[in-house]
């Protein structure tokens, strides 16, 4: 695994306990930022911290350990743990309306690492134009999976998916963009 990305710098111990701790690090992070879940009347996609949570893993963790890392996530939600919004869990939540979402998130985190594995995350642009291709592929995957769930043509799977979100995301990508530049200069100035 690359040692280019901030994941490695910060957190020091033999590689296979690392990445264990890592790892179990990031669902916990993923699966506490689901529970920051707001629901809206009009569409079964609620608001929450999960896309925040995945983006900054992505870029913190690079490609392979994110990806390990959200498919553990959804691993322990479908063996019966309550990690999904609002406590969900299950087989039948990843094959629910949003579980498209969740399956973007682990395709957006990969994209998002394979971005920081080539030192995205350490400028601002760059790290801000990586959550940003993140949550396009998150929407992309998630409202197509909608609509197919739902039987709806893509303009209401845009309606119910994506157009209820996109300022939310958008703030949330700026901030997860901007996370990982500070926290290379942090970790700079430290050593």
């Amino acid at each position: 695994m690359s040692t280019t990305t901030l994941a490695p710098t910060l957190v020091r111990v033999p590689a296979v306990w690392r990445e264990a701790a890592l790892v179990s690090m990031g669902v916990l992070f993923v699966a506490l930022s689901a529970q920051v879940a707001i629901p809206l009347p009009f569409t079964p996609v609620p608001i929450t911290g999960q896309t925040f949570a995945a983006l900054l893993v992505g870029g913190a963790y690079g490609a392979v350990r994110s990806a390990a890392t959200i498919a553990a996530y959804i691993g322990v939600g479908v063996i019966g743990v309550p990690v999904f919004a609002d406590g969900a869990h299950g087989l039948s939540t990843v094959l629910s309306a949003t579980g498209g979402y969740l399956v973007g998130m682990l395709v957006a985190a990969a994209i998002v690492g394979a971005a920081a594995d080539r030192g995205w995350d350490k400028a601002l642009f760059s790290s801000i134009l990586a959550m940003f291709v993140g949550s396009a592929v998150i929407y992309a995957i998630g409202a197509g999976w909608l609509a197919i769930d739902l039987g709806v043509g893509p303009a209401k799977a845009f309606d119910l998916g994506v157009r209820p979100f996109v300022v939310g995301d958008l703030l949330k990508l700026a901030l997860a963009g901007a996370l990982l530049p500070a926290a290379w200069k942090l970790t700079a100035r430290a050593k």
